[in-house]
């Protein structure tokens, strides 16, 4: 990996990048949130949709993703936030795309093994800078890539600010709103209040008299060896809050894609990208590579689609990707999917979480073509059964269709135009 010092730079190749902040994970160390800003001639953001985190992990131009953090496989391993850029998809007016993160319980400076790497999709080394100076700073800049003659160039920065996430956002022109007003604590003591007259006595300090027990009451002895103590609550498992690693994939035409084994059974969501494709389609293959199920059919010449799938028990994920162009395949947490709060909107082929009660659910689709949705919810019987599975739309072109859904669960929503979605109330 090309190790550059502070304020070096190296040249890019025009195409899409992963980028990892990289910590040893011990006891006591800060957590890190890493984010990116997209920056104009100025060194300014345009607006808060320049600032991509992980409450906002995707830019609109959908040229830089925030893929979310990988778990340690042990204490004492190395965990990473990641970003994701397209270079060639960046707007004309940005001119530097900066990577920076702030700190969660501590300072920078007790953050261990701390560093910045840049790869291709496949893992390929393409910057490496290591931070060894970090002490007080709350938020640091780690790197910026930046335009130059026509490409874009990488620049080991290294800056830290004392002054938080706040400070460093306030510098590229983010509007910070003020904290509300704290609310008072259990120590909190009110002020004394004045009494009518000043020359009366404070009334004296009520103090209640307990009653006496009964002369008979003698309470049953407890042996403590007897006690056992209520088990402590275990919350059921959130079905669409798994967290793992993303996975990136880039091929063309018919690929299997055989999936990185760390990620955890149960639903996946799966993003791909293909322009000017006459066709783009994904396939579940089962243990022997065989055909399983169509995940995705898209026949629009752009696709930028979502879909679900099942990580399998006791094997990796394996797909099978067809596409008449070059194709990039993400394999995402379900955190990083739309959440159904009422009415959605949405284009073509997308995945929504639904989290409401049953009822009815009111749909528009645009197109002309045909349009499903299946919903994917959670195995009644779990210890025989992965997920269940309803198909509660199939009609042809532009309609209006009510449909009934029992409960929550992901939308798997598919169509060749816009469409809408609301909850009928």
């Amino acid at each position: 990996m090309t190790q550059i010092p502070k304020g070096a730079n190296v040249p890019l190749p025009t195409q899409a990048l992963q980028v990892a902040v990289a910590w040893q994970s011990v006891a006591g160390a800060p957590d890190v949130d890493v984010s990116a800003l997209l920056l104009d001639a100025g060194g300014r953001v345009r607006g808060d949709a320049d600032l991509v985190f992980y409450n906002h992990a995707t830019h609109p131009s959908g040229a830089v993703r925030h893929l979310g953090k990988s778990a340690p496989a042990s204490p004492g391993a190395v965990v990473a936030d990641w970003l994701w850029l397209d270079l060639a998809r960046i707007e004309p007016e940005v001119e530097r795309v900066v990577v920076a993160a702030s700190a969660d319980g501590g300072p920078f400076g007790r953050v261990p093994g701390l560093d910045v790497r840049v790869t291709d999709p496949q893992g390929a080394p393409v910057a490496y800078f290591a931070i060894g100076d970090a002490t007080t700073e709350t938020a640091f800049v780690f790197g910026e890539f930046y335009r130059r003659t026509g490409g874009w160039k990488f620049r080991a920065v290294g800056q830290g600010y004392a002054s938080g996430l706040a400070g460093l956002a306030t510098d590229f022109g983010i509007v910070v709103e003020a904290p509300p007003a704290p609310i008072p604590g259990p120590g909190y003591v009110p002020p004394p209040v004045a009494y009518p007259h000043p020359t009366a006595p404070a009334p004296a300090a009520y103090r209640p008299t307990a009653p006496a027990p009964p002369a008979a009451y003698q309470p049953a002895p407890v042996t403590p060896a007897a006690y056992q103590p209520p088990a402590a609550y275990q919350p059921p498992p959130d079905p669409f809050s798994s967290s793992f690693r993303p996975f990136v994939a880039q091929g063309r035409g018919k690929e299997t894609v055989h999936c990185d084994p760390a990620i955890p059974p149960g639903w996946a969501l799966l993003e791909i990208e293909a322009h000017n494709s006459i066709s783009t389609t994904i396939e579940s293959r089962d243990a022997y590579g065989r055909a399983e199920e169509f995940l995705l059919m898209a026949y629009e010449d752009d696709v930028h689609a979502r879909t679900v799938a099942l990580v399998p028990k006791g094997r990796p994920l394996s797909l099978r990707v067809a596409a008449d162009t070059p194709w990039t395949l993400r394999v995402l947490p379900l955190t990083h999917a739309r959440r159904f709060d009422g009415h959605i909107e949405g284009h073509a082929h997308d995945l929504v979480i639904y989290e409401g009660p049953a009822g009815v659910l009111d749909f528009f689709h645009g197109g002309e073509s045909n349009f499903t949705v299946h919903q994917h919810r959670p195995p009644t019987y779990p210890e025989y059964d992965d997920e269940d599975q309803d198909l509660l739309v199939n009609e042809i072109g532009e309609t209006r269709v009510s449909a009934p859904v029992p409960g929550p669960g992901l939308l798997r929503i598919s169509g060749d135009g816009p469409w809408k979605c609301a909850v009928r109330r």
